[in-house]
């Protein structure tokens, strides 16, 4: 899938990857992402190596 969407949050200071995935989720579904969508960076971020790695997959889709 290539989603070249990107949503408006502020991932908070010292936030792992899964609970910064809870916050992207809601924004993201504030944003009225579909479920596939939102399904694929989910998907991205479990299968990222580390935290860092989870986390740069969000910034990817994180409106600067």
């Amino acid at each position: 899938m290539n989603i070249r969407k990107k949503i408006s949050w502020t991932l908070p200071p010292n936030t792992n990857r899964y609970a910064a995935l809870d916050l992207w989720v809601r924004a993201a579904e504030d944003e009225n992402w579909n479920e596939a969508e939102i399904q694929y960076v989910l998907d991205e971020v479990v299968e990222a190596e580390d935290d860092a790695a989870g986390l740069e997959v969000l910034a990817w889709y994180t409106k600067s």
